[in-house]
C-alpha cells in the first residue's frame, strides 16, 4: 500500500501541495510512497509559523526548554526501532546501522539538555572603577536545516535540538528521497510538548532550497550535502547577511603503516569503506599503503573480505551491506568504476555484476576494490559515495602525510600504527578536521565538535558540542556602571582602565 508523507507546519499536518514525488524502497526497486513537494505558498507558511513562534519560545527560560528536550529524548529512545525501520525502508541501510545512527542523534539531544550551563555567559566585576561587564548569548531567530538522504534521522537531530535549545525556531528541509523519519520525529516533538511553530518540516527540491535560503526571515542556515551545493548555499546565504555552516564532500584517507596489525586494519577498512554502501561522508574511500610489501599483503587480506560481503535487504539480520539510494546513484557509481578501469587502475574486486537473487530490481552494487591508483585519477580525486575503495601506494610516512594534505577535501582521516610518535605527528600535521588513530571512522561524540577542513566545510563553526551553541546564538557584551552621585563630566578620550 502506497503511503503519503506531508509537511508538518505549526504543529499540524499540511497537505496542500499538488506536486508529489515517488518514494522508492531501494532494496526492492518498488515505489512505496509519495512525498508532497512544497510550493512557495507552503514554504511561506512554514517561515511565518517559525517567525510567529520565535518571540514566545526565545523568552521561555532555558530550563523549561530543556524539560521538553528531556521528554523528546525519552520518546526517541522508546521509538528507536520504529524510526530505524523507516530509515531502512526508505534509505536501504541495515537495521543495526540505522539504529546506531539514530542513537548518535539522540546523543546530541542529550547534550542539548545541558544548554542552561552553556548559555550562562560570563561576568567580570570591577573591570574599571565601579564598572562591571558581562556577556549574554541570545538566539538568532528562524533557523533552517537542509539535510541529506544518507542520515535521515541523525543529521536532523544534530541540527534542530541545539537550535531550539538555544531559543531559536527551526525549519527542517529533509531529503525528499527518505522523508518519513523527519516527519515522525516532528510528531514526537509535539508529543514531547514542543509548542506549535518551533519546529516545522517541509519537503521539497532545489526550488524549495533556493526559496528558503534567500528568505529574509531566515537568519541562519545549516546544510549537509555535496561540495558544489554547499559552496553555493554558503555564498548565497552569507551574501544576504545570514549565518551559514555548509558541510560538503569528502575523500577520507586511511594510512596503514608497516607496523600496523594488518588483520585489524583490513577489517577496519572493510567496515569503514563498505558500511552503509559507502554512502557516508565519513566513509574511508582511500587506503594509503606505506610500502609495496605492505600494500601487497593488504590487498591479499582485503580481496576475500570484500568478495565475501553479505549484500541484501537491510531488514535481514545477516546483511552487512544494503543497496544504494536510487537507480540513478547506482549508475553514477558504476560509471566511476568504469572510469577507474579506463584510467588504468587495477580493479581487483569487481562488484558491478552483482544482482540480488531475492530482489533483482533493487539498487545493489557489490563491493569494488582498486589497486595501483594514482593521485591524478578521477576515482582518487572525486567523491564517489559508494562501495568503492581505492588503494594508493606510497614509499614512506612523509609521502602519505603529503598525499592527504594535498587533497582538496579535509573532512576526516585515519592512521593505523603502533608507533606513538608517528601517530602524534600525523594528528598534529594532517590537514583534516577529524582524525582517527587506529579508529577507522573518527566521528566525534556529541560533546566534541563535528566538521572538516578545506572544501569539506564552508563556514567557521562545526556542528554540535559548543560550536553548535555558538553557531545558533549571538553574543552580547554589557558594560554597566551605577554612579554613586549624579555629577558627571564629558570625557572625549577612549575609555581605559582606571
Amino acid at each position: 500500500m502506497i503511503y503519503q508523507v506531508n509537511h508538518h507546519i505549526n504543529g499540524l499536518v499540511i497537505n496542500d501541495s499538488p506536486k508529489k514525488l515517488d518514494i522508492t524502497n531501494p532494496a526492492t526497486g518498488n515505489v512505496i510512497g509519495q512525498v508532497a513537494m512544497a510550493d512557495n505558498s507552503v514554504l511561506e507558511k512554514a517561515v511565518a509559523s517559525a517567525k510567529a513562534a520565535f518571540p514566545a519560545w526565545s523568552a521561555t527560560p532555558p530550563a523549561k526548554r530543556v524539560r521538553i528536550l528531556f521528554e523528546l529524548r525519552a520518546l526517541l529512545e522508546k521509538n528507536i526501532n520504529e524510526l530505524a525501520d523507516l530509515v531502512t525502508k526508505e534509505h536501504g541501510k541495515t537495521l543495526t546501522d540505522a539504529r546506531g545512527s539514530i542513537q548518535r542523534g539522540i546523543d546530541v539531544v542529550e547534550f542539548a539538555c545541558g544548554i542552561p550551563f552553556l548559555l550562562k555567559g560570563t561576568y567580570a566585576e570591577d573591570v574599571a572603577t565601579d564598572i562591571d561587564s558581562y556577556t549574554l548569548r541570545q538566539p538568532l531567530g528562524v533557523c533552517l536545516g537542509i539535510t541529506p538522504f544518507n542520515f535521515p534521522a541523525m543529521i536532523p537531530l544534530w541540527m534542530f535540538p541545539m537550535a531550539i535549545a538555544c531559543g531559536n525556531t527551526f525549519i527542517l528541509k529533509p531529503s525528499e528521497r527518505d522523508p518519513s523519519c523527519s516527519f515522525r520525529i516532528a510528531e514526537l516533538c509535539v508529543e514531547a510538548g514542543l509548542p506549535k511553530g518551533v519546529l516545522n518540516v517541509v519537503n521539497g527540491d532545489k526550488d524549495a532550497v533556493n526559496f528558503l535560503i534567500k528568505h529574509p526571515d531566515v537568519k541562519a542556515i545549516s546544510f549537509v550535502g555535496s561540495t558544489p551545493i554547499a559552496e553555493m548555499i554558503y555564498q548565497t546565504g552569507t551574501a544576504a547577511g545570514k549565518r551559514v555552516q555548509a558541510f560538503g564532500g569528502a575523500k577520507n584517507h586511511c594510512v596503514i603503516m608497516p607496523d600496523a596489525n594488518i588483520d585489524q586494519a583490513a577489517d577496519a577498512l572493510v567496515g569503514a569503506a563498505y558500511g552503509s554502501a559507502g554512502e557516508r561522508c565519513m566513509a574511508i574511500s582511500v587506503a594509503v599503503a606505506v610500502g609495496d610489501k605492505l600494500a601487497d599483503e593488504l590487498i591479499k587480506k582485503l580481496i576475500p573480505r570484500v568478495q565475501g560481503l553479505n549484500i541484501g535487504a537491510g531488514f535481514k539480520p545477516e546483511t552487512e551491506m544494503g543497496p544504494l539510494i536510487s537507480k540513478q546513484h547506482l549508475e553514477r557509481v558504476k560509471n566511476y568504476v568504469d572510469l577507474g578501469v579506463e584510467e588504468g587502475a587495477a580493479l581487483v574486486v569487481d562488484g558491478r555484476s552483482f544482482i540480488s537473487p531475492e530482489h533483482p530490481q533493487g539498487f545493489y552494487l557489490g563491493g569494488c576494490l582498486f589497486d595501483h591508483v594514482t593521485p591524478t585519477m578521477k576515482i582518487y580525486k572525486e567523491e564517489i559515495f559508494g562501495p568503492v575503495l581505492v588503494v594508493v601506494r606510497v614509499p614512506d610516512f612523509e609521502s602519505a602525510l603529503q598525499l592527504v594534505n594535498d587533497h582538496e577535501f579535509g573532512n576526516g582521516t585515519a592512521i593505523f600504527t603502533h608507533d606513538g610518535g608517528v601517530a602524534r605527528t600525523f594528528a598534529s600535521k594532517v590537514q583534516a578536521g577529524m582524525i582517527g588513530i587506529n579508529v577507522p571512522i573518527p566521528v566525534p561524540v556529541a560533546y566534541q565538535t563535528f566538521g572538516g577542513w578545506k572544501r569539506s566545510l564552508f563556514g567557521g563553526m562545526h556542528m554540535h558540542s559548543t560550536d553548535g551553541m555558538q553557531f545558533y546564538t549571538k553574543i552580547k557584551t554589557v558594560t554597566e556602571r551605577w554612579p554613586k552621585d549624579k555629577k558627571s563630566n564629558a570625557d572625549f578620550a577612549m575609555p581605559t582602565l582606571k
